[in-house]
């Protein structure tokens, strides 16, 4: 069977390329991989990473106008959420993909979910994908690309180190030396009713 992280990651890299096509994050996504299935998700989820990560640099201009940076600021407040909520999707398909299995009466339980280290793996992706831009600049000297060219190379140990603990953890889950138990976020300020400024405002 190939590795979950072998599956995953080109379909990062594929998001990833096909953002920056246009590299608008007003741009529709049109996802290749037919839904529901965990490659339609797992595309999904890179690209509102992708999204998020340019939003971010866009409301950090110091030009930038407040009135543009707030709605920005909430655009990835909502992203959070959405990101949030494609976790646990990916999470509820190894929870049904592992149902079967008899955990062993020593199993232990990891200290993050499958999905989550997935979520850590989108990131890198996109780390890699601009650090790899930074290295390939032909407007900064040497010093520049050089101190980048460090920092991939960490980048891509730490995508070797985290794709083996990825795949390492769902082999241990599927043959019962560890178990999946998966605590919903639970954001709360999202939630008008857990949110005291929200609830506070209706209750004037």
């Amino acid at each position: 069977m190939t590795p979950f992280s072998k599956t995953a990651y080109p379909i990062f890299e594929r998001a990833i390329d096909d953002y920056h096509v246009s590299d608008d994050v007003d741009a529709p996504i049109r996802n290749p991989y037919p839904a529901p299935g965990i490659e339609a998700n797992l595309y999904l989820k890179n690209w509102i990473d992708t999204v998020q990560w340019h939003l971010e640099d866009i409301v950090r201009d110091p030009e930038i106008d407040p009135i543009r940076a707030l709605q920005i600021k909430r655009r990835i407040d909502r992203s959070n959420q959405e990101r949030t909520d494609l976790v646990e999707r990916i999470d509820s398909y190894f929870l049904t993909l592992y149902k079967d299995v008899q955990p062993a009466a020593d199993a232990t339980i990891n200290t993050e979910s499958p999905a989550w280290a997935v979520d850590r793996l989108s990131i890198l992706a996109l780390k890699i994908y601009h650090m790899r831009q930074e290295v390939d600049r032909t407007d900064v000297d040497e010093a520049h690309r050089e101190a980048c060219r460090r920092k991939l190379a960490v980048l891509l140990e730490q995508r070797a180190d985290l794709s083996l603990a990825l795949d390492q953890l769902l082999a241990d889950i599927a043959a019962g030396r560890k178990y999946m138990k998966v605590y919903r976020q639970m954001k709360m300020y999202n939630d008008p009713s857990l949110n005291p400024v929200l609830y506070g405002k209706k209750e004037g």
